[in-house]
């Protein structure tokens, strides 16, 4: 049994051990690299075990999911087992991208709800829409209705506990009727809701100012893709910290305006095998970026 004297003695060494090194008290938080699992596409259907594995192997902690079919599920792989996968190589997801455009077509919620199963045994809080079918979004009219139907899908998900967000392309800025659906789609929908992931790479294709965004929509980020626009084709992409991003001052206003997930994405890879590239990516975005 510990006396007081004990007690009070080991206490006062373990304080004098923390004034010497404090780190041993507060520990910073674990740095987390996201990646969006679009960037390996080609791969992922041929052998998805494997490129999970290797996805960790490159020092990411996060995966975003994308193409989920309720037959086919994640690359022919149920949400259960690739759940245990993602847990077996000490990853987790977040987040993943479902076609939503059957919703905005007929408000039908048979594919939103698989979607949500899918997302509660793969452990997701949020359901992404990665974009829409143009037909849906050619006049400001389309804008508002789109904007109401994704409060209407947001309130559907809360039901489950799921939140909604939206990912843009740099289409969103086209303007039509004296706006243009992105700016309808921060108006429009409810903040407390509809939660948006920056893709950094086509805001900046797209002529916006992606810090100036950030700034004055403080909250509705939780997700931004870090996506490097190469020096010499700006129409394709290229590792983090090789393109012309400014990501060093990008990604400090992205943290104070609420963003918490940085997700990886590279659509293409010139002269370099895949898989040394995103660890180039996460290595830079943990050690310069410091995310």
């Amino acid at each position: 049994m510990t006396s007081r004297k004990t007690f009070l003695t080991q206490a006062a060494l373990l304080s004098a051990g923390m004034l010497v090194k404090p780190n041993l008290l507060f520990s910073a938080p674990e740095k987390i690299a996201g990646l969006q699992l679009y960037s390996l596409r080609e791969q992922l259907p041929k052998d998805a075990k494997g490129v999970i594995t290797r996805v960790a192997q490159a020092g990411y902690k996060e995966v975003e999911t994308y193409g989920y079919d309720k037959q086919k599920g994640y690359w022919g792989l149920t949400a259960a087992v690739f759940a245990q996968l993602l847990k077996d190589n000490g990853l987790t997801t977040p987040s993943g991208h479902y076609d939503c455009n059957q919703f905005f077509d007929n408000g039908s919620t048979e594919n939103l709800q698989s979607y949500v199963d899918a997302a509660h045994i793969t452990g997701q809080e949020y359901i992404i829409v990665p974009s829409l079918n143009e037909k849906f979004i050619k006049t400001g009219d389309d804008f508002k209705q789109v904007a109401e139907k994704m409060n209407t899908m947001a309130e559907f998900l809360k039901k489950s506990g799921l939140k909604l967000g939206y990912h843009n392309h740099n289409f969103e800025w086209k303007p039509a009727d004296g706006t243009t659906f992105y700016d309808t789609l921060l108006k429009g929908t409810d903040p407390a809701l509809v939660f948006m992931e920056m893709d950094i790479y086509w805001v900046v294709r797209a002529g916006q100012d992606p810090v100036a965004i950030l700034n004055e929509h403080k909250g509705r980020y939780r997700f931004v893709h870090i996506k490097d626009r190469d020096k010499s084709n700006p129409n394709i992409n290229t590792e983090i910290g090789k393109g012309d991003i400014d990501f060093k001052q990008i990604i400090p206003k992205a943290k104070a305006a609420g963003v918490t997930h940085f997700i990886m994405e590279q659509e293409n890879y010139t002269n370099i095998d895949l898989y040394v590239s995103i660890k180039e990516s996460a290595d830079y975005i943990k050690n310069v970026l410091n995310v």
